[in-house]
């Protein structure tokens, strides 16, 4: 975890999530435990270095958990922890902000 945080809870958060593959990882984690290769084809987009990095981060931050099952080949799975699900409602916040805007953009486009 990070030792030295920001004095601004505000800035705290953005440190957290304010990468937008952090974000869409968490969006696909909320419905339950992923591998690693299904986070690759649900994340569209990214690539295996940057979730993998992405990954190591959310771990460390103490946002997902890792589990690495001793097969071969070595089967790794990610799962919310119990702080990381403190920021679905922020999720939810930035869903619900999306589609608002885009019936607006949608609304202004048929006039």
């Amino acid at each position: 975890m990070i030792t030295e945080l920001p004095p601004c809870p505000v800035e705290t958060t953005l440190l957290m999530i304010s990468d937008k593959w952090v974000v869409l990882i968490l969006r696909d984690l909320r419905s339950g435990t992923k591998r690693f290769g299904e986070l690759m084809k649900s994340v569209t987009g990214v690539s295996q270095k940057v979730l993998t990095e992405k990954l190591r981060a959310m771990e460390e931050h103490g946002i997902v958990s890792r589990k690495v099952y001793p097969e071969v080949p070595p089967r790794v799975e990610y799962t919310i922890t119990d702080l990381g699900a403190t920021l679905f409602p922020i999720i939810d916040a930035m869903e619900q902000w999306g589609w608002g805007y885009k019936k607006m953009v949608a609304e202004s486009d048929g006039q």
